[in-house]
């Protein structure tokens, strides 16, 4: 073979393989020991063109302590049920939990990509060099796909036309070739202001994977001469709203919502009003975590939810 030939055959190769890659639902997250994980099933595609309406997960046994996020624009429901055994769970052993998540809503097009996060804890039912199978299930507007094929032994799993998602166990040594537990921020949305309004309201989700708790002490963002983190509840019967001047704990394995009645990000000295369809950069400072900056998207006044990026596609 020619040296001009070889150079056509590499050439084809790279523009190919990254395509093929992402050619199936997958896991981002590709290994991790026992303990708690973060991961987020991709969906890269439709059904032969159709649109995703529903992203359906089974969990399989010995993966326990398993949490959705929640997603804009998507509902999530979490079938619970025993499982085979009684586990390790933090500081206490666990007999039952979620064995399915369903997120519906959309729709989410052929030609768009996207993410579904949930956390969950490997327990002792694996051991290092496990290679464990989460069946997806991807409704679509006409048909369905159910990536559920798992290699034989000897088997290339290249050669499987709808390949389970693997999540492969490494022994905690090897964790940190891993992508390690983490905490992220998702579904980060503010309401559109009133012209001359100086202040604004911002809302997002916070998910921490990690065995351990956390503190958001501080956001920022450039359209605000000051962000605070806010909270507000009834007291005495009257609603009222106060500054959360030490921060917002996020506990281990948990997602903390802040939402419109409830938490939420207030912007203050407004630089000019904040537009629906606008999009700006927030920066969080977490205790452990450290910055996160996250994009926001702004909706329309007094929205009760963001808006849904594929609303003009139906």
């Amino acid at each position: 073979m020619s040296l001009r030939s070889i150079r056509m055959t590499v050439a084809v190769l790279c523009s190919v393989l990254p395509s093929l890659a992402f050619a199936h639902a997958s896991l981002d997250l590709k290994a991790t020991s026992q303990g708690p994980f973060r991961a987020a099933v991709k969906v890269p595609h439709g059904c032969e063109g159709s649109s995703t309406v529903a992203v359906r997960l089974t969990i399989p046994e010995g993966i326990i302590g398993v949490k959705p996020a929640p997603k804009a624009g998507w509902s999530v429901e979490t079938a619970k049920g025993p499982y085979s055994k009684a586990y390790d769970h933090f500081h206490g052993k666990v007999s039952e939990g979620v064995k399915e998540i369903t997120w519906r809503g959309g729709p989410l097009m052929d030609e768009h990509f996207d993410e579904f996060i949930f956390i969950g804890f490997v327990s002792d039912a694996f051991a290092a060099g496990d290679q464990v199978p989460f069946v997806v299930t991807q409704e679509c507007e006409k048909g369905q796909i159910a990536w559920s094929e798992v290699a034989a032994p000897g088997t290339d799993p290249r050669s499987l036309k709808f390949p389970a998602p693997i999540l492969k166990i490494v022994a905690k040594d090897g964790a940190a070739k891993a992508a390690a537990p983490a905490l992220t921020v998702a579904n980060a949305w503010a309401r559109a202001t009133p012209g001359g309004a100086q202040v604004g309201a911002g809302y997002l989700d916070i998910v921490n994977g990690t065995a351990a708790d956390d503190t958001l002490l501080s956001v920022s963002s450039p359209v605000a001469g000051k962000t605070e983190i806010h909270e507000m509840k009834h007291e005495g019967g009257v609603m009222k709203m106060r500054a959360l001047g030490e921060g917002l704990v996020i506990p281990a394995g948990k997602t903390v919502s802040l939402s419109p009645g409830g938490l939420h990000i207030m912007f203050l000295d407004l630089a000019a009003p904040l537009v629906a369809g606008q999009k700006f950069d927030l920066e969080l400072l977490f205790k452990t975590a450290g910055k996160v900056t996250v994009p926001v998207s702004v909706g329309e006044v007094g929205a009760p939810k963001p808006a849904d990026p594929h609303a003009n596609h139906h």
